[in-house]
């Protein structure tokens, strides 16, 4: 095996998405140089070979499919939301009839003889590792860590993921412990032969993975731990409600709590149907024009990632209603300030950073800009997940940039100088708005730029009053730009 090289500094030759390239310059995504000796296990380092990606099998079944197999196997339970949906249990098989209505499939279970549409990220294709409770499919390194150290999970506990690095080859995930370090996760590449089997080490080699799982499960023979248990697997969400649910009836939803509310909408939790708890966004009357909220839920149909809140449904009709996943622990801004977040240690306020700045990287490429990044517009689920939400000032941008209309209102604590001054956007003022975001995570909600004013809650307009601190730092900008020969203009924009 070659020797580690130097760090050396790195000229992106292609475009570099900014969220992206923060992470990667992130000092918890270095490595230590792999062991020389090709027998033993080769333990990857925290962050260093991806950055967290989303835990599904879909492409892989749409891929089996393909190919002609039509025979699937439940991973989970699911309950029917609507008549023309099946229910079904753990380890039901099924006959696909139809799978060409993306992701919602006509199915027949062997089991029941009942008929009905399944959600196809619950299933996978019968005798395949897909369908093995140890394998998390295209599941992230952070991601991975973070379900393996959730609170219950013993010394052991075990997950298989593909590999990020390497096609073809995937990574065995193993919580341990030691008196130095404490409850951690390590990461064994498993690599695959050219006959077909998997090894960690050459010493070792297994015709399939579920052998390679077997023998590890009966001795450490160099692993950290024996494999002890796998990780439990939390059940996914489906994408949409259900088949064809895009428009929906108005008194198919309940109301129950109220969230919160802004100046243009409130935010409720509420059921639909009787069976799937969702938020609902509705908008106030007078306020602004259906066409323009509705503008929000075109952006989030478009927008699909397991980093920004999944949209459901709408009520099309007024009142307008925009149905949304349910995020149980509310916005990051009162999570950190009055919930479960005040106790956070940096670690884990870095892994929620760097899950919005995965969901944004994602946002980035698909050319939109959000235009009010925020701990308010940040949700916070179970086991410390975070999705991006809130669109309704997302834009498409064309040429790099996005010109505010006059008089356009913004947060204006979170938006970057040449955005608040000159109304131009780009993917960079986006950027600075995440800086800002990270001084919320570190102070646990402290308002930007203490002691103004204004605290930060109330919008200003665009070419209007500016707080005292945007001034500073654009001040400081035009500082730094003479010591170096450059103009603010020219920090900001410039590749």
């Amino acid at each position: 095996m070659e020797q580690a090289q130097p760090l050396s500094l790195w000229t992106p030759s292609q475009p570099v998405s900014l969220f992206s390239l923060s992470l990667s310059l992130s000092p918890w995504t270095l490595s230590q140089p792999l062991s020389q000796n090709p027998s033993q296990p080769v333990s990857l380092d925290p962050l260093s070979d991806s950055l967290p990606g989303p835990s599904l099998i879909l492409a892989d079944a749409v891929c089996f499919l393909s190919a002609g197999v039509t025979l699937f196997v439940a991973l989970y339970d699911y309950e029917a939301r609507t008549e023309d949906d099946l229910s079904f249990r753990k380890g039901e098989r099924f006959q696909i009839i139809n799978s060409t209505e993306g992701d919602w499939w006509d199915a027949r279970s062997l089991t029941t003889g009942g008929n009905g549409y399944i959600p196809s990220n619950y299933v996978a294709p019968v005798d395949s590792i897909q369908a093995e409770d140890w394998y998390f499919g295209k599941l992230g390194r952070k991601d991975a860590e973070r379900q393996l150290l959730f609170t219950g999970n013993p010394r052991g506990t075990y997950l298989i993921r593909e590999s990020e690095t390497t096609k073809g080859a995937f990574s065995l995930s193993i919580r341990d412990w030691d008196d130095v370090k404490g409850d951690h996760v390590k990461h064994y590449k498993i690599r695959k032969l050219d006959s077909g089997g998997y090894y960690i080490t050459t010493r070792a080699q297994f015709e399939t993975l579920q052998q390679l799982v077997q023998h590890y499960s009966e001795s450490a023979d160099g692993l950290c731990f024996n494999l002890t248990g796998v990780c439990v697997n939390y059940t996914p969400d489906t994408v949409g409600l259900t088949h064809d649910s895009w428009e929906i009836a108005r008194d198919s939803l309940e109301f129950e709590v109220k969230l919160g509310a802004g100046c243009f909408a409130e935010v409720w939790c509420g059921t639909w149907n009787g069976t799937t708890k969702v938020a609902v966004k509705t908008l106030k009357p007078g306020t602004m024009s259906p066409e323009s909220f509705l503008e929000e839920a075109q952006i989030m149909k478009k927008l699909r990632h397991d980093k920004l809140v999944q949209l459901y449904a709408v009520v099309s009709e007024e009142p307008i209603y925009i149905v949304t996943e349910y995020m149980g622990k509310g916005s990051l801004l009162d999570f950190l300030k009055d919930g479960e977040g005040r106790g956070l240690k940096l670690p884990n306020l870095v892994d929620m950073a760097a899950q919005v700045a995965a969901g944004m990287a994602y946002i980035e490429r698909m050319n939109y800009i959000h235009r009010d990044l925020r701990s308010a517009n940040i949700l916070v689920g179970d086991n410390l997940v975070c999705k991006i939400a809130d669109f309704g000032l997302a834009r498409l941008i064309e040429d790099n940039e996005y010109t505010a209309r006059q008089g356009a209102k913004f947060p204006i604590k979170w938006t970057a100088p040449e955005a608040a001054l000159f109304g131009k956007f780009t993917i960079k003022s986006d950027v600075w708005s995440f800086g800002i975001l990270l001084t919320e995570l570190v102070t646990k909600g402290r308002v930007p730029y203490p002691g103004e004013e204004d605290q930060g809650t109330d919008d200003q307009r665009i070419n209007g009053s500016v707080s005292n601190g945007t001034i500073g730092l654009w001040s400081l900008c035009r500082v730094e730009g003479t010591v170096f020969g450059l103009n603010p203009c020219d920090i900001m924009f410039t590749s």
